[in-house]
């Protein structure tokens, strides 16, 4: 192993952890859950910062990455819907999103070519609004704080950036496949 590898096995260990997140939650191990989550968290962060710090970004890495995130974060929306702590409406916007990126993404490739994935702002942006999400929602059911109300009003900035950086996705990588002649 390199050290240039340590970004794209932190991607692994970030998919790794999605299973015992999504069971810690529908077993009801909240503390268990939001320490694997929260891990997995960070990951996410030492990951992007060793790629860039280092230049050890890979075509591997560029794909990882973001799948990890979509994975984690999928697992927490979808397990704490199962157990009843998600609304309807959030749940279907961020699966949602998420079935219209990746979709596009493969289309994109199957029509056009490959790309590079270009997080925007909004799409970070939105990532640490879901992942803060899934935290203080195992942190209500683990420790009983925050109050519902913080997580209800997150809930809906979750939704707002949620269609926002979906349709930001569609605008521009439509008007990508249009200047490529598509």
């Amino acid at each position: 192993m390199r050290a240039r590898d340590i970004p794209n096995l932190l991607c692994v260990l970030r998919i790794l952890l999605t299973l015992p997140v999504g069971w810690g939650v529908v077993t009801g191990r909240y503390e268990l859950a939001l320490v694997l989550f929260f891990i997995a968290g960070l990951t996410d962060g030492v990951d992007g910062f060793l790629a860039k710090r280092f230049h050890w970004q890979s075509r591997l890495g560029g794909m990882l990455d973001p799948a990890a995130d979509k994975l984690l974060l999928v697992t927490g929306f979808v397990t704490l819907w199962l157990a009843g702590y998600v609304p309807d409406w959030l749940l279907a916007a961020v699966v949602a999103r998420d079935l219209v990126i990746v979709a596009g993404a493969g289309l994109y490739h199957w029509l056009i070519g490959a790309f590079e994935a270009e997080p925007t702002a909004i799409s970070k942006f939105n990532s640490m609004l879901q992942l803060s999400y899934v935290i203080l929602t195992l942190a209500k059911l683990a420790f009983g704080v925050p109050a519902p109300a913080i997580i209800a009003a997150l809930g809906w900035c979750v939704l707002a950036t949620t269609v926002t950086s979906g349709v930001d996705y569609v605008v521009r990588w439509g008007a990508r496949a249009r200047a490529a002649g598509r």
